[in-house]
């Protein structure tokens, strides 16, 4: 045999001796044990911890965001609009870097030693869903960054877990509702919700010192499809964007007569207080995108409680807490934001 195709063949069988031993080596014990996978990978695939959350997860920390996050828009499941908190925060869960080919299971976990980032960038953040795109649906807000907000971060003008809220007096001039042009369209709400929304004995709720920002959510949610009422569907379908905002100034900027119900016990004070955090203990909410409960009927108050608890009414946080409550608590809750004095008007600008 030719010398050079002898010394082929030994290096040819070199060659086969070392991947031999490289697959020996390198291949997993667990290698085809129940098929073509790692035996093992399931088990340890089980045990790891999640490396993204639920925004569950979040609550029982971040209450008062999870509240304003979960009756926004970005939790609006009907609209196909869910953003849920890590997509701007980051996962909550890290991963252990444990070498190479080695299995390299769930690192630190928030909130015991991981802290969830805070966005800095918020126009780059934003603008991922919002930049004005001809091939973005009509319906999905739209900005064009060189024309909006003067390059502030989009938190210096909108709260970040709930953009239709604005902050303060930063409510662009643009948005705000005309008081005047409310007042000429507020007859259409007279026969329900009384003359200049003060309520009464009447079938619709008191909207005279509401919150703008709550009033415009709820008629945007009954144009929209989100909420569902016979009587308040087709009435928000006729109104403009315009005439929303302008109810809603008018309707907030309205003073409220102070019916006083019976006095507030202290077991129906109990029972209340369960919602307190987001609707006040005296029923003035403390964010104008939640609704005041202060001054309205119990009869009110206890039916849209028990459209929460049948799925009539949708809300995260609602159906939960509404729930809980029961037919008895429910009843005292109700009573007792009855017998507040109604919300003056807010101070603030309006949107």
């Amino acid at each position: 045999m030719p010398k050079h195709i002898a010394r082929l063949l030994v290096l040819i069988a070199a060659l086969a001796a070392a991947a031999l031993a490289a697959k020996s080596h390198f291949t997993a014990a667990s290698f085809y044990r129940y098929g073509h996978y790692r035996g093992n990978a399931v088990a340890e695939i089980a045990s790891d911890k999640p490396k993204y959350e639920d925004t569950e997860t979040c609550r029982s920390c971040h209450a008062e965001r999870y509240a304003e996050w979960s009756s926004g828009v970005h939790d609006s499941a009907s609209l196909h609009k869910v953003v849920r908190c890590e997509v701007c925060h980051g996962p909550a869960g890290g991963r252990d870097h444990r070498g190479m080919f080695r299995h390299s299971a769930t690192g630190p976990q928030h909130p015991k030693s991981l802290a969830l980032a805070v966005p800095t960038d918020t126009a780059r953040l934003c603008t991922q869903c919002h930049a004005k795109d001809p091939a973005r649906p009509a319906a999905q807000r739209q900005i064009a960054l060189a024309t909006h907000g003067d390059a502030k971060p989009c938190w210096s003008c909108h709260n970040p877990h709930s953009p239709k809220q604005y902050v303060g007096a930063a409510v662009p001039v643009s948005l705000r509702g005309d008081a005047a042009a409310g007042e000429a369209k507020a007859a259409l709400c007279a026969g329900c919700h009384g003359a200049r929304g003060v309520g009464g004995n009447l079938p619709g709720p008191r909207l005279a010192g509401q919150n703008a920002e709550y009033l415009i959510a709820a008629l945007d949610a009954y144009r929209s499809g989100a909420r569902s009422n016979p009587m308040m569907a087709p009435m928000a379908k006729m109104l403009g964007e315009a005439d929303v905002r302008n109810l809603a100034a008018y309707f907030s900027s309205a003073g409220c007569r102070p019916d006083r119900g019976a006095p507030v016990i202290a077991v129906a004070q109990t029972a209340a207080s369960v919602c307190t955090a987001c609707h006040g203990a005296d029923g003035v909410s403390t964010n104008p995108l939640w609704p005041n409960l202060a001054g309205q009927s119990k009869a009110y108050l206890l039916g849209a409680l028990q459209a929460y608890r049948s799925g009539a009414r949708k809300n995260a946080i609602m159906t939960v807490i509404a729930k809980g409550l029961g037919d008895a608590n429910a009843a005292l809750a109700a009573g007792a934001f009855a017998g507040h004095a109604c919300a003056p008007p807010r101070q603030t600008a309006q949107r």
